[in-house]
Formats: structure tokens, C-alpha cells, sequence
């Protein structure tokens, strides 16, 4: 395609930063530049006709790391760096919350809450001796120990007695803050460019120039925020793709469920939204086919995620399925993201482990603050 004279001159002349991801992180990043230097030009570009990734996709879990989330964690991490960790995720909660404000994007504080399924004793005994532990390193990112027990208080089966609760964990519509981040921009006055499929971004000049699919354009500085796509840009990052398949139930009649509930490390989540069961997960039942950047859904894991609804979260409750989808995240064997320059005028913001809510728009703002 070639531009017109109008289309250059009115959209891809004299950008100063472009932002290639109209996710959680592109558009916080995209508000944080426009803060910080009001005149400049401004450009979004996506791939889809909405934010394709997981920023639309996810499960709208303010959450910061379950007590075998972070067991696991420190196996591979010191206890310095997994605190650092969970800090930048409470902040990335707090900013996004006091940028848009907790009625935009659905935020509700129910707690959270971790099951242990009953094949897992050992396991289960190990991550209730570690509470005090945990709690501990903890206290100084929350101001409060963050982690008590509970009792089944909401009659799931095939259980052990107990939960394991975070109480400052939270839940917010997905959608909600993702349509009030892009009404963010367009009342800043940043254009967000659907359908543009970026191909290479070059260094040129004093900046870069982007090739997209139908045409390419100079810009200044260029920030990638592609997260579980990233690899596709940036050939020496080391981000992976993960797929995540989700599934959610029609309306289920006095719904009793409210919170959010993870176990198997996290690789299960599930929670309450507008009276239905949202439930997602089980990746770790075949890591290699979920390694793709391919939308889509495996038997396997669909199957499991059915039983485990009729077995464990709603068991004598027959529920019909109305909708299921996938998305893709950003992983890597450091759950730390990589916020960082790439070159004089590229930079990046990507691999956000799935806990993409929780950090995204503090590695946006972040991702911003390597312009100066």
C-alpha cells in the first residue's frame, strides 16, 4: 500500500516515540511519554482489531503471588530479588488503580485464595509450614502480613480442609480497564492504529524505521511492548511465548463463590465475575503444544478443565459452558520482566511472566522513563 500525501503527513510524519502493543504496557507507556513531554507526536500501533496478547484475554486477577508461586519462585531467585518482584507487582496494581480508578476498571478486594488439591498431602503440609515464613518476607511490601488459613468456606471438593488466603489480593473487569485505558488515549490525543502488522524495526538515521506489512515510516524512538510476541521483533530477548486457555460458564443461579482461587502453583485459576465461574489454565499439562504464539484450544486441557469444574469448584452443580478462548503471555526462566534498551532508538517492555494486570502499567511507565 502506498501512503497519500493526507496519510503521511497526518499519522506517520515527524513521530517522535511509537509504541508497537496497544496492551496493558503500549498504552501505559504511550500516557507516561505524553506526561512527560505533552508536545511530543505520539503513535500506537496493533496488529489486531483489538489488543491481541492477553491484555483482553486474561483473567483480571490482582494478584501478586500465591504461597507456592513463591516457593517456587525461590528456587530459582533469591529472597531479595522475589521480594523486588512482588513489590513491582503491588505498585503496578496501585498505579493502574489510581490512574484510571477502581470503579473504571472493576476492582474489587475479595481475597484471594489458594486450594490444595487431596493427591498433594506432602505438598500441602509444606506450603502450610511455610505461612510464617513467607509472611515475614512479605510483611514489608504489603505493611501487613499478607497470608492467613481458612477452612473450605465455600464447599469445593476433593480438597484439603484448609485454604491458604491472601487477603490484599483482588479482581477487576478485564475489559472495563482496557476500554478505559484506551479512552485515556484518545482524550490525550494519541492515535491507536489497528491493523497494522509491524515486520522489522531497523535502526536509521538518529532513530529507526518501521516496516509494517503495507508500508514503513521513520520514527525518533521506537518501544516494543509485545510481550508473548516479542520474539517476533526482538530475536535476542529471551521471551517465550505461553498460551493460556480459558473457559466461562453461563449465569449459575445464587452463586455463592467469590474471590479468586488458584492451586497446582498457579497453573489453575479461577474466579467469580457477573454471577459465572471464569476458570483458566493447565499449561503445565503439555508445556511444548502451549508454547505457540497460534491462538486456540487443546482437548486436554479443555477436557481437565471440565472435569476439574464438575469435580473440585462446582461439584453436584450441573453448569453449562458459554464461551472459551485463549491468550498469549510472555515467559522466560527469570519471572522479572525485561524493561531495557535495545538499541540507540529502540527499547522494550515485554516477558511479564503472566502476571501481566499486576505489572503492566509499571513496566509501561518504566518503559517510558528509558526516553529521557
Amino acid at each position: 500500500m502506498e501512503l497519500s500525501y493526507w496519510e503521511h503527513k497526518s499519522w506517520f510524519s515527524n513521530v517522535d516515540f511509537t509504541i508497537i502493543g496497544s496492551g496493558i504496557v503500549g498504552i501505559n507507556c504511550a500516557i507516561s511519554l505524553k506526561e512527560k513531554y505533552p508536545k511530543s507526536n505520539i503513535l500506537i500501533l496493533e496488529k489486531g482489531s483489538l489488543p491481541q496478547g492477553a491484555s483482553t484475554k486474561n483473567a483480571g486477577f490482582a494478584c501478586f503471588g500465591s504461597v507456592s508461586e513463591i516457593l517456587s519462585d525461590l528456587e530459582h531467585h533469591t529472597e531479595e530479588e522475589v521480594g523486588r518482584l512482588v513489590q513491582k507487582r503491588w505498585d503496578g496494581i496501585q498505579r493502574l488503580r489510581s490512574l484510571l480508578g477502581d470503579e473504571a476498571i472493576g476492582f474489587q478486594l475479595h481475597g484471594s485464595h489458594e486450594l490444595y488439591p487431596l493427591e498433594k498431602p506432602g505438598f500441602y503440609e509444606k506450603c502450610l509450614e511455610s505461612v510464617p515464613y513467607l509472611n515475614s518476607l512479605m510483611e514489608p511490601v504489603f505493611a501487613k502480613k499478607p497470608f492467613t488459613s481458612n477452612g473450605n468456606l465455600f464447599g469445593f471438593s476433593n480438597i484439603q480442609e484448609k485454604y491458604i488466603t491472601h487477603q490484599l489480593e483482588g479482581q477487576l473487569d478485564t475489559g472495563k480497564m482496557m476500554r478505559s485505558l484506551i479512552q485515556k488515549c484518545v482524550s490525550m490525543e494519541i492515535p491507536i492504529l489497528n491493523g497494522v502488522m509491524v515486520e522489522k524495526v531497523m535502526e536509521s538515521n538518529g532513530g529507526a524505521t518501521i516496516q509494517t506489512s503495507e508500508f514503513e515510516f521513520f520514527s525518533k524512538k521506537v518501544f516494543v511492548a509485545t510481550n508473548g510476541f516479542a520474539s517476533k521483533l526482538l530475536k535476542s530477548e529471551a521471551v517465550k511465548p505461553a498460551r493460556a486457555q480459558v473457559l466461562i460458564t453461563e449465569p449459575i443461579k445464587n452463586l455463592h463463590i467469590k474471590g479468586t482461587f488458584h492451586f497446582d502453583e498457579g497453573y489453575y485459576y479461577f474466579r467469580n465475575i457477573d454471577n459465572r465461574i471464569l476458570f483458566g489454565g493447565g499449561r503445565n499439562l503439555d508445556f511444548s503444544a502451549e508454547e505457540t504464539t497460534e491462538f486456540g484450544r487443546t482437548e486436554i486441557i479443555q477436557n481437565k478443565l471440565e472435569a476439574l469444574l464438575r469435580n473440585m469448584i462446582l461439584p453436584n452443580h450441573p453448569v453449562k459452558i458459554e464461551r472459551r478462548w485463549s491468550g498469549i503471555m510472555g515467559v522466560g526462566k527469570q519471572k522479572s520482566p525485561i524493561v531495557k534498551q535495545v538499541s540507540d532508538s529502540i527499547f522494550c517492555g515485554v516477558r511479564l511472566g503472566g502476571m501481566g494486570v499486576a505489572l503492566g502499567s509499571l513496566v509501561g511507565k518504566e518503559l517510558a522513563e528509558l526516553a529521557d
